[in-house]
């Protein structure tokens, strides 16, 4: 079975690489470092994670299609064409009811964190949306769709959604009322009020037309979530929302308003609990956006130990199945821990230190789980290596934890 979209991620960092350069050379401000990096940290997190997630999740799939399906569709043209547009309406239904339940927001929330927009804010996806989108879909199943069809086509409906998250696209004309484009998307992702939960659609907006959730691209949009994340932490951001749930349960008597504060949409709050109505509301261009100073001279190491975990996570996708549970498991949290480093240098966190030498501890303990199998000397060379000058760079450079400057906007 092929994972397409492990296979596209070179083309992504290609069209990155293109975007961020026409945002240089045409001085447009895109992208910011700090913002740029915990996309792409939340873009990791989410393929590794879901690799203990899609055995599970694909198994109910098929397991329907064995045993319950109504009729066997054949492998033609006509039938990839009809499961497209079946993968898309079911699409368009799991994207919408995940704006429009809490405990389903909790998990989506995460891609609409980012109050930039540019080709690495498609990266961004939650960690553990996989665990219930599936359950979307499973009337194809039931209808006959083969599993390996399905997959396949799911991949290229995720894959044709890279492309919209750009502001580098201005309106595309004849092909706005049929397909998401890069307009229809902007919109998605503002939190101005008119445009908060419309455009849910994946490739087609017919949907959003026809269910009364289309929102042109009329003022400019602001980009983020209504309530600021205010952190470059991955595991923090796919955790705060069910945080915040979960403080508003323990404030409200109701045993019912309890369960109601994870099925009703965000926003909702038990009647004793609703705040008295602001005089006056800041306008959304008045909000500031989260960067806050960090220091520049520790950015080299920043950066290296960024690209070590985006190293890392690649070849535990492409080789995988050649890894033991052990090995998979301790070398997932590497990366993990690896990314949570790289947030808190960008939000200069006092835990840092202490942080920073557990996970190069734990990184000499990964290696150790490579040591019994033959063939693997270069690779333990390797990590040792990178490891012990991680540590021998970190313990020279933390004096300088305490030392901040303006960050550059790149």
């Amino acid at each position: 079975m092929v994972d397409y979209i492990t296979l596209s991620i070179p083309v992504f960092f290609i069209l990155i690489g293109i975007e961020i350069a026409y945002s240089v050379y045409r001085k447009l401000n895109y992208y910011r470092l700090n913002d740029s990096i915990a996309n792409l940290s939340q873009g990791i997190g989410s393929q590794l994670v879901g690799l203990f997630l899609k055995t599970a999740t694909f198994f109910a799939y098929l397991y329907i299609f064995d045993h319950w399906r109504f009729y066997t569709f054949p492998n033609t043209v006509w039938i990839w064409l009809l499961l497209f547009v079946g993968v898309d309406f079911f699409y368009y239904w799991f994207h919408r009811m995940s704006h429009e339940v809490n405990a389903l927001w909790a998990a989506h929330i995460v891609h609409h964190q980012s109050e930039e927009y540019n080709l690495t804010v498609a990266l961004r996806q939650s960690w553990f949306q996989g665990g219930f989108s599936w359950i979307f879909y499973l009337p194809l199943a039931f209808a006959g769709f083969d599993p390996i069809m399905f997959l396949t086509v799911s991949s290229f409906n995720t894959l044709y959604q890279f492309w919209i998250h750009t502001r580098a696209i201005g309106k595309m004309g004849p092909l706005e009322w049929i397909f998401n484009t890069p307009s229809h998307h902007r919109v998605h992702h503002g939190s101005n009020k008119k445009y908060i939960d419309k455009n849910h659609a994946g490739s087609l907006i017919i949907w959003d037309r026809m269910f009364g959730t289309f929102q042109a691209e009329e003022e400019e949009v602001v980009y983020g979530i209504t309530k600021p994340l205010a952190s470059w932490n991955p595991v923090w951001a796919n955790f705060h929302y069910w945080y915040e749930l979960f403080k508003i349960t323990r404030k409200t008597s109701s045993v019912k308003d309890k369960l109601k504060v994870f099925v009703n949409p965000p926003g909702w709050l038990p009647e004793e609990l609703v705040p008295a109505p602001e005089t006056s509301a800041p306008e959304a261009k008045e909000i500031l956006k989260y960067s806050p100073e960090y220091n520049r001279k520790l950015i080299w190491y920043l950066l290296v130990q960024f690209l070590l975990a985006l190293v890392l996570a690649t070849l535990i996708l492409f080789f995988s199945a050649k890894l033991n549970s052990l090995q998979l498991i301790s070398s997932t949290i590497l990366v993990v821990l690896t990314l949570t480093t790289c947030g808190a240098l960008f939000e200069h966190k006092g835990w840092l230190q202490k942080f920073e030498y557990f996970r190069l501890i734990f990184w000499l303990g990964t290696i150790f789980t490579y040591m019994p199998q033959p063939g693997n000397a270069l690779l333990i060379f390797v990590n040792t290596t990178l490891c012990i000058t991680s540590l021998v760079w970190f313990y020279l450079i933390q004096p300088q934890l305490a030392y901040v400057e303006t960050p550059s906007k790149l």
